[in-house]
C-alpha cells in the first residue's frame, strides 16, 4: 500500500469543483490514486451542516457514494464543518498515493524504515521560489 493522505477542500458560496473534477476522475481512472473516503458537507446561511449525496454533483461522483475506509469518521466531518465559512461547501478526501505503492514495497522488503513525513505548504514554497529569484533586469 502506498502512503496516505487526506486533503479538505473549501468551495466558497457553495460552488462546484469545475475543471478540478475531470482532473480528479483521471488520477483515479490512470490509478495514481485510490479513493478510501470522499464526504461533501454544505454549510448553509444557518450554520446547518448537510451532507451531500456525490451524484447530485456528478453522475461521475456517484461510483464514489458510501467510499468508507474508516479512516474518516464524523469527528473529522465536525472538524471541517467547524472551520469552513457558512454558505460554503467542502470535499473531505483520504487517499492513497497508489504510484507510491512499489517504490515502499521495495523499501520495506531491503529493511528500510519511514522515519519521517510531512508537508510543505504551498505559501512557504512560493515565497521561498520568490525569495531566491533573481532580480529581474529590466531593459
Amino acid at each position: 500500500m502506498g502512503p496516505i493522505d487526506y486533503l479538505i477542500v473549501e468551495f466558497p458560496g457553495k460552488r462546484e469543483p469545475g475543471s478540478g473534477l475531470p482532473l480528479f476522475l483521471d488520477l483515479v481512472d490512470r490509478g495514481i490514486v485510490r479513493i478510501l473516503d470522499l464526504v461533501i458537507i454544505r454549510k448553509e446561511i444557518d450554520g446547518t451542516i448537510v451532507r451531500v449525496d456525490l451524484a447530485e454533483l456528478s453522475p461521475e461522483l456517484a461510483v464514489f457514494n458510501g467510499a468508507s475506509s474508516g479512516l474518516l469518521d464524523q469527528h473529522d466531518i465536525d472538524n471541517a464543518a467547524a472551520i469552513i465559512d457558512r454558505d460554503s461547501a467542502a470535499g473531505l478526501l483520504v487517499y492513497e498515493n497508489r504510484w507510491a505503492a512499489p517504490f515502499v514495497q521495495a523499501l520495506r522488503h531491503e529493511g528500510a524504515q519511514l522515519i519521517a513525513t510531512g508537508r510543505i505548504p504551498l505559501n512557504a514554497v512560493l515565497a521561498q521560489l520568490d525569495a531566491t529569484e533573481p532580480a529581474s533586469t529590466g531593459a
